[in-house]
């Protein structure tokens, strides 16, 4: 389970480098999503994410059951208890960065398909400005209908190129949320090589206290 969510997490990180760099691959990857949005792709989604959901849900409610009943034992520590838990923390964590890396994906999609959309609309704006300039017009009536013509599509191009701006400070928000995960995935492979080790070491107490029952129920059989 820890090693599936692992992979699911590089593949998602993956994907938003992909789609942060313009590459080869990343309109493949944005055709690819743009697939997946059309037809049942949107229910499937939700169906994984509300079964990652349920599945988080669970590990939750594992957790708070072992601290329960470590609360009920008092300062008894169970080992057995405590790999458990340091598992559970460790499965939550890994399935809250998967659906917040799905998010992301999702939100870095539509923020390139809407930058697209806006840049085509001011190519086309421009064009038409440029066309209105470079006409000749015969009268007075024409020319004022032309000018209003040419405010009005320069007032557009002046919205458009807001929305534009205003797009991408989102994107290099985004950007920098990507940054701050991959350093927060760093700290998950640190804390999971720690909780290998306090597992490793937590079995080997399990084992010499085994051992230690072991001999004294051989000693009082003697």
């Amino acid at each position: 389970m820890i090693q599936l969510l692992f992979t699911v997490i590089f593949s998602e990180a993956s994907m938003i480098a992909l789609l942060l760099f313009k590459t080869p691959l990343r309109k493949l990857v944005i055709m690819g999503l743009d697939r997946l949005k059309r037809g049942r792709g949107p229910l499937m989604v939700k169906t994984v994410a509300g079964t990652v959901l349920v599945v988080l849900l669970s590990s939750v409610y594992s957790m708070l059951k072992i601290q329960k009943r470590g609360i009920q034992e008092g300062a008894v520590v169970n080992p057995t208890d405590q790999v458990l838990m340091a598992k559970h923390l460790l499965e939550a964590t890994l399935m809250v960065a998967v659906l917040f890396l799905a998010l992301m994906i999702d939100r870095l999609h539509h923020y390139i398909r809407e930058l697209r959309i806006r840049r085509k609309g001011m190519e086309a704006v421009k064009k038409q400005t440029r066309g209105t300039e470079d006409g000749k017009v015969a009268n007075s009536e024409e020319i004022k209908s032309v000018e209003e013509e040419r405010a009005r599509l320069r007032a557009e191009l002046s919205r458009l190129e807001s929305e534009l701006q205003s797009k991408t400070k989102d994107v290099d928000g985004a950007e920098a949320n990507i940054a701050a995960l991959r350093k927060q995935s760093e700290g998950f492979l640190l804390e999971y090589d720690r909780l290998l080790e306090e597992n490793q070491n937590l079995r080997n107490q399990l084992q010499s206290l085994d051992r230690k029952l072991s001999h004294s129920g051989s000693k009082k059989n003697m």
